[in-house]
């Protein structure tokens, strides 16, 4: 393996980042309860990005590569929030700030009703159906969490079905 001059490293850590900011946003959103949660999976993907840079051989494409790191933090994250013990009210503290500052977090957009739609979906089904509205195909989807192709066309076909029953659920709710 070839070392990397700081500079040699510091350009390619520039490029994965303008390359795959967009993705790494939505799959940190994806996994985050709030505007913390977020800033804390973006800052740990950029970490853990500018560590591992210089082992990225390229036998994957390099946004394959990203989308598994970012979605290998996300997990790990979301593991351990599930083991920290918050108090209901700092849920909802953090929630109003959150949508304040992030359009991610706003709760009358259409984007959060999918987020918070999504967010009820098993961990590995989050990540299937995140990386099937990026547009991935299923040989992609199926390299990054470990499945078959074939695998993966059932799984898209019933997390949608799923999650159109949770969105049409939710929305019902609001109007009712």
């Amino acid at each position: 393996m070839n070392l990397m001059t700081e500079q040699e490293k510091q350009v390619r850590f520039n490029i994965f980042l303008e390359e795959h900011t967009g993705i790494i946003q939505k799959l940190c959103r994806g996994y985050s309860d709030s505007l913390e949660d977020f800033e804390d999976n973006v800052q740990e993907v950029g970490y853990q990005l500018w560590k591992s840079i210089d082992r990225f051989e390229g036998k994957s494409k390099s946004g394959t590569w990203v989308y598994r790191l970012t979605l290998n933090v996300c997990l790990y994250n979301l593991s351990k929030r599930k083991k920290r013990v918050d108090h209901p009210t700092d849920r909802i503290l953090i929630r109003k700030i959150a949508d304040k500052q992030h359009d991610y977090f706003k709760d009358d957009s259409p984007v959060q009703v999918l987020y918070e739609s999504i967010a009820l979906l098993k961990p590995t089904d989050r990540a299937i159906i995140m990386l099937y509205l990026e547009k991935k195909e299923h040989a992609v989807i199926a390299e990054v969490v470990g499945l078959s192709v074939s695998n993966v066309g059932v799984k898209v076909n019933r997390i949608k079905k799923k999650l159109k029953e949770i969105v049409d659920e939710r929305l019902a709710r609001n109007v009712g």
